[in-house]
This record gives structure tokens, sequence and C-alpha cells, in this order.
């Protein structure tokens, strides 16, 4: 590959801090709020121009939707989200779980209000173009924005970029599945003017099940007690639609779930759209996944107001702001999660949170109906090879039946209230995140809300 110089240029530092954390979504908005509650000077660096990530720039609204009657779920930050948007008016009753559909737009307001509330100092439109590491050690990180070219330094860092951007460029070990195995990514969108009576009459005259996600291109491993449950599944207007010639017969994909509808005729989340075979650290991939998975949507909603009672006059509301990711770069940390960990209620010492037993990915469908769950060691946050450094949300380390566990936003949210004390506790006490007191960490936690065992 052919390669330009650069000439070298100084820097400014604009910003000094104990903690930043970069990447807001649900694991980094809860690292930054328990950071700033455990008493650490911290920064929350976000490229797009709101908080909330998957729940505000993707739009999948559904925090919780795994939750029913006999769930032990978490508790702490992440649940504070769903019950913050309930009483600021940005939040629906979900139909087929005991939870609430947060209103990802809505929640753009409660993230910040959050935010504020905390002493947070927030920093968006800012994206980060390098670490800062010196001897093995990470000092903060260079941004680039509409001012420049800009260094912010801390004495902790927390990569909640989702991608692993910041260990991976540090140095640290990580790895990738191979793109033809990785989790389809998803083009979310929403839409107005649907009849919800009419809409809802339908669903319940023949109403969908877990065992629907089966089918054509679709192989689905239940545990066997999601089969008959309810499902707010959408798959008969799109095989008339194939049927019809109105969708290609190769976009059988185009099938998924909708996730609430509102007494307006709102019909939000609408995760119908899988776009196998894209690796979205590759803006070339994301650049076509961006634009095929519109084209697909929009032929969605044509099957819909065609083929889907209530549906007749309704239309596009809006897109996601960016592409649903689910599978990239996870780290290769001093723990690496196994399938028996989230399969077998696993149980550590250094746990900083619990999770209940919910599998969704890699054609794994296990849902939490019986008061199973398991507790996230800390250990599987701290990446090899580069210090002062946690990992949190999605880029944990583990295989692939533990992350189509922790990938999951709630799940996201508990990670990163962990890293978020730990790095505070770590800045107070003098000590490397990887040599931090857990049980000190743990003590701030329950101290928070969350439930480690």
């Amino acid at each position: 590959m052919a390669t330009i110089s650069e000439a070298a240029r100084e820097t400014p530092i604009i910003h000094h801090t104990e903690v930043l954390v970069v990447g807001s979504g649900p694991g980094g908005l809860a690292a930054a709020i328990a950071s700033a509650r455990a008493g650490a000077e911290t920064t929350l660096l976000e490229r797009y121009g709101c908080f909330g990530g998957n729940l505000t720039q993707v739009g999948v609204e559904g925090f919780a939707w795994y939750r029913h009657d006999n769930t032990v779920d978490s508790e702490g930050i992440g649940v504070e989200f769903e019950q913050r948007a309930k009483s600021m008016g940005a939040a629906t009753p979900e139909p087929q779980s005991n939870s609430h559909a947060i209103d990802g737009e809505a929640f753009k307001y409660v993230a910040d209000v959050l935010v504020e509330e905390a002493g947070i100092t927030p920093m968006l439109h800012r994206t980060m173009v390098a670490p800062i590491v010196e001897g093995g050690v990470i000092k903060g990180v260079i941004v680039e924005s509409k001012a420049g070219r800009e260094a912010i330094l801390a004495q902790r860092v927390i990569d909640a970029t989702g991608d692993a951007d910041i260990a991976h460029r540090s140095g640290a070990i990580v790895h990738k599945t191979p793109v033809e195995e990785m989790m389809a990514a998803s083009v979310m969108f929403s839409m107005s003017g649907v009849d919800k009576k009419r809409f809802i009459e339908d669903v319940k005259a023949d109403p969908h099940t877990y065992l629907d996600w089966c089918g054509p291109g679709w192989a689905m491993e239940t545990s066997g007690k999601e089969d008959t449950l309810f499902s707010p599944y959408l798959k008969k207007p799109f095989e008339k639609a194939i049927k019809s010639g109105l969708i290609p017969e190769n976009l059988n994909t185009i099938t998924g779930t909708w996730g609430a509808i509102t007494d307006q005729g709102d019909l939000t989340y609408l995760n119908l759209i899988h776009l196998a075979g894209l690796d979205a650290t590759n803006p070339d991939h994301l650049t076509k996944g961006e634009m095929e998975g519109r084209r697909q949507a929009i032929l969605a909603i044509k099957a819909l107001k065609q083929f889907n009672p209530g549906c007749e006059n309704a239309k596009l509301r809006n897109f996601g702001m960016t592409l649903g990711v689910r599978d990239t770069r996870k780290i290769n940390a001093v723990y690496n999660m196994t399938a028996h960990d989230v399969r077998e209620q696993g149980k550590f010492d250094d746990s900083i949170g619990i999770f209940p037993e919910f599998i969704d990915g890699y054609g794994i469908l296990i849902l939490p109906t019986t008061g199973r769950y398991f507790q996230l060691p800390y250990r599987a946050m701290l990446p090899q090879g580069v210090a002062h450094l946690l990992v949190t949300g999605r880029s944990i380390g583990g295989d692939r039946d533990s992350h189509a566990a922790v990938r999951n936003m709630m799940c996201c949210a508990v990670n990163g209230q962990g890293a978020g004390v730990a790095a505070a506790i770590s800045v107070q006490t003098g000590v490397d995140v990887a040599d931090v007191d857990i049980k000190l960490v743990q003590k701030k936690l329950l101290a928070q809300g969350a439930r480690i065992d």
C-alpha cells in the first residue's frame, strides 16, 4: 500500500482528568456515572452529538426485553436508566416482557441530565483517533474534531468504544470473530401512522412465539421453555411480500421483532434488517451496510403497508443514526468468560455484578424465566499488555456463547458500573487497575445499588 509522510506537529493538551471514559453507550455511560459518584474527576468522550450509544444513536430501545415474572435481574445504574426514562416520560411498556422500551429520542435528554447530575465533564463531537501510551501505560487519547487535533490526558482510561478501539491501538491482545461467522449488523428504524387497535387485534388473532424465530435461513437453539412464549415477531407480511414479488426471494432475512407501539401510532425499534458478512471495523463495510440496510428497510415498510393490518397508512418515522453492531473485537482478558459461565450460573470471587441467564446470538436464544443468573468477573475487563486501561461493554474477554450474553445492553451497563468504580478507586489508592482491591470495589458497588451475588 502506498503511503504519504505527514509533517510532525505539536498537539495541544486541552484537558486533564482522573478518569476518561471513551464511548457513551450503556457501558460507557454507566462507567462515567459510577466513576463520578465514586468521587473521581470524570470525563465522558463521545464522537456523536448525544450520549447513549445503542439506545439513542442506533435506536435499540428494548433495554430489558428479556425480563419475565421469574427473572432475577441485574441491579444498579442500568436499571436506573430504565427508571429515570419512565419517570421522565421517555419509556413505553413492552408488549412481551416486564419492562419498558426506552424512547431513544427522549433518552438523549435523560442521558444529558444524568451526566450533569453526576458532575461529569461532557465532551461530544470529538472522535478518539489514537491512544497516548508511554512504556506500556496509557496516558490519555488524541482526538479530532472541528477544533482540530487535540490531546486529553487521564490517569485512568475506560475503553467503552464497543470495538476495543483503544485497547487494540494501544497494543493489547485482541481478536475478532471471522467475518463470515460474525453476528449480523442491523439498520434499526421506526414507523408512524400505525393504527394501534387494528395492529394489536391482528397480533392477538395469530400470535407469534419465540419458536417462530426458526425458519428459512435461521437456525435457533432454545432451552425449550422459550418456544411457547409470546414474541412481538413479524413474519407473515414478509412471506407474503416475497410470494408476491415485492421482496426478492434472497431477502428472506427481512423478518424480526417490533418493540412497542404507542397510542399515537408509533411502531418503534423495528429490528427487521439483518446484514451478515459485515465487519464494522471496516469503514467500507459500514458504508455498504448503511446503504443496503436502508434499502431493505424501505422494502420492509412497503411490505408492512401492503400486508400487515394497521400499517396501511403508516410511513417511515426515522432510521437509527448508525448501524447496530453486535460483534467485532474482543480483548484477550486476564480472564475470558466461557459458555459454561453463562449457561451454568458462573460465580466469581471478583464479581462486580450479576446478569440473568439471557443468551441471544450465534443462533442461541435462552430467556431468563426460571430465576437463573450468573456473576460477572472484574478480570474479564482487564486487557493484557496495557496498564491503567479497562475495557467494558461488549468487548470484554470471552468466547462465543458468553459474548451472546454479555453483549446485551443491561449487561454492558452492569460491567460499566464495575469499571467506573474500579477506575475511581484505582486513582484514589494509587495502584493500577489490575491491582485494585476488589473488596473495596465491591463495597462501593453495593453502596451504589448494584447486586454482586
